[in-house]
């Protein structure tokens, strides 16, 4: 019999993330306490840009969309945002969004599958991606089990599996 396996990537769906931004700007634009204060939310390249006159009204417009994204499913810890920062007269804030496992962090976790996953479950970096291979498609279920459980500070997919 073939080995089963899985990939581990960490991957942000970008139609979701635009979904939740737009509902955002539309929250923005509608509640009573942003009128008259410049506050908006756009995509600026690869970046996502916050803006409002003060430093208070910019990190509530982050976390009106960080709670957009959150009922969107999608992980908070994917989203990197910066300080405000002052450009003249409003406040400006820009978040990214991070995808792919970097070499450091797949080490770590082939390190955490070695250590304390079940025997005979081999790990590999790929890329920006892990392939998880075993004999046993329940040495797979317990890996994905143990990775859920640990607080890693960046999100995990698990796709592939077969």
């Amino acid at each position: 019999m073939a080995d089963s396996s899985f990939d581990i990537v960490s991957k942000v769906e970008r139609q979701e993330v635009d979904n939740a931004l737009n509902q955002a700007a539309k929250e923005i634009a509608q509640r009573y306490d942003f009128k008259g204060v410049g506050a908006s939310i756009a995509w600026s390249g690869d970046k996502i840009e916050m803006r409002a006159n003060a430093e208070e009204r910019v990190k509530a417009v982050l976390d009106i969309f960080q709670a957009k994204l959150v009922k969107r499913g999608i992980s908070l810890k994917a989203l990197d945002a910066g300080e405000p920062q002052a450009s003249g007269k409003e406040y400006k804030l820009f978040a990214t969004l991070k995808e792919g496992i970097s070499q450091d962090d797949a080490k770590k976790v082939a390190k955490i599958i070695r250590d304390e996953g079940p025997k005979g479950v081999k790990a590999q970096v790929q890329g920006d991606e892990l392939r998880v291979t075993s004999k046993s498609r329940d040495a797979l279920q317990e890996i994905i089990a143990l990775l859920k459980g640990k607080d890693l500070d960046f999100p995990l997919q698990f796709v592939n599996y077969r």
